[in-house]
């Protein structure tokens, strides 16, 4: 469900004509539907409420401010990745005591300002990390809570490159490890190691491998208890899918029904770090039709917006809908393009072999389901200037991220003295 529709062959981000959008603020243009993004944070927080779970928004998949404050004014909690990111979340307003922070490669400094500003856990993803956090717990004469991320060897059934409940990914730490780390707790006296964790994947359209990790990482929390080890938080993960192409992902009620019956016996506080799920579909890509191309083998449809925006495609393949902003009365997808972009990689597509309406230079298209790593992946490849965010709500416009200038791209950059001669 969005809030993206066509309304006299125009598409509208809720009550706006996109094309004013791109008409007023140029392209490539990310735009972002508020209450989409908000009516999806909302489903899942009813759909879980016999629970009351902590929803942690995963930052990673749109760390805009204002995307986060939104979330937070909700009622979100933030799982983040990065000191960046956990700027990020303070700037957004998110209290500390609702902010998990995950990543296999927490440095010293990442984990002591965290400390310093008493999230409420560190997922553990090495035995090395907890050592660490304890350390520098010591120093600063602080308990702090860490859960322990459990990789539970589960296929999710999803692409490789964001797969990560396996135990060939980097992620996590195996039961047979994790059973050690819980008998042995004393030994890290400065940690409360209170909470499990799991991850599995990310665009995940199943309930089954969720079902199949819940279940072995509840019998684990069984087989503890029964070793005098007591827990207070389970932290079952994100990666929901959204529907890009043909999927048909779970809805927020049906992954409810899969997994509650199974929660709602562990007696454990519920934590979510759902991302793609809420922000996914929020946002669209728009951008101008700069050439068609024809070549005796192959016809391009040459855009303004490349890899450096939108990566997802270049990096694994994903699946992005391509629509008109304005359907003409040719409007059937009758030919056959590449849509590509102007970056100098040939592997700087969105589509390849895509059937597309009839469309012409200086036209718009508009790349769907792009409110998920989308600009958060987006970059500065070929000295490119960042996209400008919009953020529309009703028949309201808000600008939540200037287009960046040629001034920004060099703006941290210095050239030494001795190359002036100096």
């Amino acid at each position: 469900m969005h809030e993206f529709k066509y309304i006299n062959n125009h598409l509208y981000c809720e009550q706006v004509k996109i094309e004013d959008l791109v008409k007023r603020f140029g392209t490539p243009l990310y735009v972002y539907s508020y209450h989409t993004l908000i009516g999806h944070f909302l489903k899942l927080r009813d759909a879980f409420k016999s629970v009351n779970p902590l929803i942690c928004y995963s930052v990673k998949a749109n760390s805009n401010l204002a995307i986060l404050k939104a979330l937070v004014d909700k009622g979100a909690g933030l799982d983040i990745v990065s000191g960046g990111e956990l700027f990020r979340a303070i700037k957004a307003g998110c209290p500390a005591e609702k902010i998990v922070y995950a990543s296999v490669g927490k440095t010293d400094k990442e984990i002591e300002e965290a400390i310093k500003k008493g999230i409420l856990f560190f997922n553990v993803e090495s035995t090395q990390e907890l050592e660490l956090i304890n350390k520098i717990a010591c120093r600063l004469a602080r308990k702090v809570r860490v859960a322990i991320r459990i990789n539970p060897d589960v296929e999710p059934k999803t692409h490789h490159y964001i797969t990560t409940g396996k135990l060939t990914n980097k992620f996590g730490i195996d039961f047979e490890t994790a059973r050690i780390i819980f008998l042995s707790g004393r030994e890290f006296p400065h940690l409360d190691i209170s909470c499990i964790h799991i991850h599995i994947g990310s665009q995940i359209t199943e309930s089954s491998p969720y079902v199949a990790a819940i279940k072995k990482v509840v019998s684990f929390i069984a087989e503890l208890r029964k070793r005098e080890v007591r827990l207070k938080y389970l932290n079952i993960g994100g990666g929901l899918g959204i529907v890009y192409d043909k999927e048909t992902p779970q809805t927020a009620d049906e992954f409810s029904k899969k997994v509650l019956p199974i929660l709602k016996n562990s007696g454990l506080k519920i934590i979510m770090e759902p991302g793609r799920f809420i922000a996914g579909n929020s946002g669209i890509l728009a951008t101008k039709i700069l050439y068609v191309k024809k070549t005796p083998l192959k016809k391009f449809i040459i855009v303004d917006g490349g890899m450096n925006d939108l990566v997802r495609p270049s990096l694994y393949g994903a699946y992005h809908d391509l629509l008109p902003l304005h359907k003409t009365g040719i409007h059937l997808r009758h030919t056959k393009y590449d849509i590509v972009g102007p970056i100098c990689e040939s592997g700087d597509f969105f589509a390849k072999d895509r059937y597309m309406p009839h469309v012409k230079e200086g036209e718009f298209l508009a790349v769907m389901s792009a409110g998920a790593y989308g600009f958060s992946m987006s970059s500065n490849y070929n000295s490119r200037r960042r996209a400008q965010e919009v953020l529309v709500a009703k028949d309201r416009i808000f600008v939540i991220r200037k287009r960046e200038s040629y001034a920004d791209l060099v703006r941290n950059e210095k050239i030494p003295p001795f190359l002036f001669g100096l």
